[in-house]
């Protein structure tokens, strides 16, 4: 039997790394863009897309923030686009899905529970910075609680639900696989279901070989064959991690949202050369990877024409 390719995801920029921590992150939106555009090139199927101000780099939500990435994107690849709807920790479920109502993209993410999501050690490996924001924002997550209640879920799953989107479900530790189960349960979600499991974040479950195969299992008894899953590596667990699900039939996630370095101590000099590094350590396993149009039939997406940018 032929082995299943390999969906690369590519995580532009995100809401965690902050503009004093490298040079290379995206900020602006015309850097988020060519970034985008060129890990799609590189060969990254699927373009995980969080936008920001364009005053001070901080986190957005905001559809105007989106419009001219997504058209430009659209306009010079055939990846697919997917929004997220965790925009940042402080952020409300409320102001999270409105660029994915907005726009109706073929994917979006979703948070699949409550957490302790804190990033607030990097506060102290910088001594100076860019902008005032960044660090009341990088400490303070040691106090907040990243919101994805219930009602949460619902609420963004019942809005979105005549958009035909393909959630991408988020599941931070294995709780949050019996919480999808629930809202397929009660209905909210029907198989078959896109799983990303993250590890390495401070408040979710870490960045071991054995809580992947844990986390693997654990799916494959709740969801049985009917569900497809991702790995997202946090920081150092990146390349090691989606190394290991490539060969254990999973997809994977890359992208300066999930790490900033290339390798120990080396900055990536962008989210293209995440997306080359492992396309080559897929590849030279015997792998191959997913186009757009094989993403897309992979996951039952219902394809670029149907969004609304």
């Amino acid at each position: 039997m032929a082995k299943q390719k390999t969906i690369i995801t590519c995580a532009v920029t995100g809401a965690i790394h902050t503009p004093t921590m490298s040079d290379n992150l995206p900020i602006t939106h015309n850097e988020i863009a060519e970034q985008a555009i060129a890990a799609a090139e590189a060969g990254a199927s699927i373009l995980h897309l969080h936008t920001r101000d364009q005053v001070d780099g901080r986190p957005s939500v905001a559809p105007n923030d989106y419009s001219g990435i997504l058209s430009r994107v659209k306009q010079s690849t055939n990846a697919v686009l997917n929004i997220t709807t965790g925009g940042a920790p402080t952020m409300r479920i409320e102001e999270r899905i409105q660029a994915a109502l907005h726009f109706s993209p073929e994917m979006c993410s979703l948070n699949m529970g409550s957490m302790n999501f804190a990033f607030h050690a990097l506060a102290d490996r910088y001594d100076t910075w860019k902008y005032d924001w960044e660090r009341e924002y990088i400490a303070g997550s040691e106090a907040n609680i990243f919101r994805n209640t219930f009602a949460d879920i619902k609420q963004a799953a019942t809005a979105l639900a005549g958009h035909d989107i393909k959630f991408e479900h988020e599941c931070y530790d294995v709780g949050h696989l019996y919480n999808l189960k629930h809202c397929m349960e009660i209905g909210l979600f029907k198989a078959p279901v896109f799983l990303q499991f993250v590890f390495g974040v401070l408040g979710g479950i870490g960045a071991e070989v054995e809580n992947l195969i844990f986390m693997k299992r654990t799916a494959d008894r709740l969801f049985g064959t009917d569900y497809r899953w991702s790995v997202l590596g946090a920081g150092a667990a990146q390349m090691p991690l989606a190394t290991t699900a490539s060969q254990m039939g999973g997809n994977v996630r890359v992208g300066l949202e999930d790490s900033l370095f290339i390798s120990r101590g080396q900055l990536a000099t962008s989210n293209a050369q995440q997306v080359t590094k492992i396309r080559r350590i897929i590849e030279d396993l015997g792998c191959e990877v997913a186009t757009p149009d094989e993403a897309r039939d992979m996951l039952d997406l219902k394809g670029g024409d149907k969004v609304a940018f």
